[in-house]
């Protein structure tokens, strides 16, 4: 199985008003491979958004990319130019935003919504065929009575729904990665629960997928690869199973620790103390330093490296 996207040392900031860059994602390394789902786990505020905005190249303003590359099938994407960008975008990768509630366009029917992005890649294509392909779309995330639906405006889904309809647009040009921000937020437990289903099925029809989330829960469902970020650093990466039976760095510890179970005894959850500290507080040593109960000084003083700690499973820790 080949690369599909890979992260080589990349790291990218924000410039303020007076021409300071305050580094945010800090030499990210890391692969999505062809056939395999990966976990991008942390907090809010770790850097796992801007990640795949950084992958899309839809950064915003102030964004300044500092080093480091981001290979597409060994080619870099931050050297394409806006038209081949914009070629990649939905064809090569597609992505299913956050907030499906507000990612679609109230005046446009749902059939125009994702039929945009086949007319858009494909202007060969006749109304009746592109029409048909939203149809098989609609059918395949399982949006019953398709025909009535196609032409409904999004007022008229639910939250579920709409999410499903942002999964078909995002599918409907079977991208090699289809990258999920946060594919379930907002949604209950049992539409959560189909949701995944669906997503499990097109990984299975699909050459990869990214998974963006703050829920492990999600990530033990249907990952096989996970990366936990923290303040802009991949502190921890391994396969599913290396991260969830032997997590090593704190962080990873205190996230794993503050997950409720069916079998929890009857005491006050964990949770990890203090909160992600913004872009212009990280210090000169390890970023998660004035939240671990185990720092020293040499914690907070300098960067902790890289290290491999069993065949696919690395950590950046001073204690490991």
């Amino acid at each position: 199985m080949g690369t599909i996207v890979e992260f080589k040392d990349y790291s990218m900031g924000f410039q303020d008003d007076n021409g300071k860059v305050y580094n945010l994602l800090d030499r990210l390394s890391f692969k999505v491979e062809e056939g395999k789902a990966l976990g991008v786990v942390g907090e809010s505020g770790c850097g796992k958004s801007m990640t795949s905005l950084s992958m899309m190249r839809l950064l915003p303003d102030g964004a300044v990319v500092q080093g480091g590359e981001i290979l597409l099938e060994g080619e870099n994407i931050l050297n394409m130019s806006k038209e081949k960008m914009q070629q990649i975008r939905g064809e090569k990768l597609a992505m299913i935003f956050q907030e499906p509630m507000t990612a679609l366009n109230p005046v446009l029917t749902i059939g125009q919504q994702i039929g945009e992005s086949l007319t858009l890649h494909h202007p060969e294509m006749k109304k009746q065929e592109v029409r048909q392909k939203v149809l098989e779309a609609l059918e395949e995330v399982g949006i019953a009575n398709p025909e009535t639906r196609i032409d409904q405006y999004p007022h008229e889904f639910s939250g579920g729904m709409r999410q499903r309809v942002m999964i078909a647009m995002a599918m409907i040009n079977r991208p090699a990665l289809l990258i999920a921000d946060e594919p379930t937020t907002a949604l209950d437990v049992t539409i959560q629960a189909q949701i995944l289903d669906i997503m499990k099925r097109l990984k299975n029809a699909s050459s990869g997928l990214m998974v963006i989330t703050h829920n492990l829960g999600i990530v033990a469902e249907i990952c096989e690869e996970v990366v936990v970020m923290y303040a802009g650093q991949a502190i921890e990466r391994g396969t599913l199973k290396a991260i969830f039976d032997n997590p090593l760095h704190p962080y990873t510890k205190g996230l794993m620790a503050s997950v409720p179970t069916i079998r929890s005894e009857k005491k006050p959850l964990y949770t990890i103390p203090g909160t992600v500290p913004t872009v212009y507080d990280f210090g000169t040593g390890c970023r998660f330093a004035d939240r671990c109960e185990h720092c020293t000084e040499k914690c907070r003083k300098e960067v902790p490296p890289v290290k491999m700690a069993e065949k696919d499973h690395l950590v950046q820790c001073w204690l490991i």
